[in-house]
């Protein structure tokens, strides 16, 4: 057998998880305390706290290994500090021990059958994040760009948030939006999105057709899943910077206004006319409606999500973004995005509610500027 290995391996496990050693070292203080404490204290009765402690942290092969040991501690008290008591109480004691330890053999194991579950659900719902989160390149088409996701939960991995960034021949497009709704049916739908996305930004000639077909895709797949139809829907930003990067053109399908930087300032570029959420497109009649704004070199583009602004802090009161990003240096969309998580963490006291996506473009500087 290879003890050496095997040693490794708790050795290692010490290193990230101390509380291991929890159990043993109960036993070793009350060993202390039954030697050190008049026997009539019978402060030796507390083994069976030991095995009972090992359940939530030890297999069960270790669970039974302290109670075997708790065991044996108490027959040695017994032979030596205990011989007034009767003998009956003896076996009383250990019959304890030796019920809780079987016990909490059963409880571990039952821990450790969850544990396996959740590390498989964790397993699906990282795999899942790739999939609909995959890395975004940090130079895209000429353009600096970053990406940040926060998941409201430290446990979450992947929600309604949802984002890409692809260089096609109309230039680099972008999107980010945000799924009605909360678990699997919003992340299924939010798959939906960005799989048509990555497959319609190379063919369609602009982002208001981009937008349509975004539209009958959601709509088409809001048929095949159980639920209110009109349920499925999502507030997105369509974003394409063409290759002489001086222009960006958006279509803001009820999603919140993205953030322009330039030369120390900040504005919210706010759409011209109204464009429906994706899949709200036929039910409220209206089209999808492009604007066009000017992208100098250096200039930063902020996409996010409403997780950003709905974030609250002790009182109730909305983070407000604008005022915040006015403070920031926006030197690259690396910094800009930490400080934007900065800033979050700290105004919310590290209590995010909801999930946040957020996507940073910076114009490169070699960009010829358009008026």
């Amino acid at each position: 057998m290879d003890f050496s290995g095997r040693f490794r391996r708790w050795r290692g496990s010490l290193r990230e998880d101390p509380t291991l050693l929890v159990p043993l070292a109960l036993t070793v203080i009350i060993t202390v305390l039954a030697f050190a404490t008049p026997s009539h204290l019978y402060f030796s009765r507390f083994l069976a706290v030991a095995p009972a402690f090992a359940a939530s942290v030890l297999p069960v092969v270790r669970t039974v290994t302290i109670g075997v040991l708790a065991a044996a501690i108490y027959v040695v008290i017994a032979l030596t500090i205990g011989q007034r008591e009767p003998p009956q109480s003896h076996l009383f004691t250990l019959a304890m021990i030796a019920g809780v330890t079987a016990a909490a053999a059963y409880a571990s194991h039952v821990r450790q059958q969850r544990e396996q579950a959740l590390a498989d659900v964790r397993s699906v719902a990282e795999t899942t994040q790739k999939v609909l989160l995959r890395p975004i390149p940090h130079r895209l088409g000429g353009l600096d760009i970053d990406a940040l996701y926060l998941a409201a939960a430290a446990q979450a991995r992947v929600g309604g948030d949802f984002y890409e960034a692809l260089e096609t021949a109309h230039g680099v497009r972008l999107i980010i939006g945000d799924v009605r709704g909360k678990g699997l049916p919003a992340v299924g739908t939010a798959s939906a999105i960005v799989s048509c996305f990555r497959e319609a930004a190379y063919d369609e000639p602009d982002l208001a057709r981009l937008a349509r077909r975004l539209d009958v895709s959601v709509s088409r797949y809001s048929t095949l899943v159980p639920g209110d139809q009109l349920e499925c829907f999502a507030t997105a930003l369509l974003v394409e910077i063409p290759h002489d990067g001086s222009a960006v053109e958006i279509v803001n399908c009820g999603h919140p206004s993205p953030l322009l930087f330039r030369a120390g300032a900040v504005r919210e570029v706010t759409p011209t006319a109204p464009s429906p959420p994706i899949n709200m497109g036929a039910l409220l009649g209206q089209d999808y409606h492009i604007d066009t704004v000017r992208f100098a070199a250096g200039d930063h583009l902020l996409l996010y999500t409403d997780g950003v602004t709905e974030t609250r802090d002790h009182t109730g009161a909305f983070f407000p973004l604008v005022k915040h990003a006015g403070r920031w240096d926006a030197d690259a969309p690396s910094r800009l995005l930490k400080q934007l998580h900065r800033d979050l963490v700290r105004y919310s006291r590290d209590r995010l509610d909801d999930d946040i996506a957020a996507i940073a473009v910076r114009a490169a500087a070699t960009t010829t500027s358009a008026a």
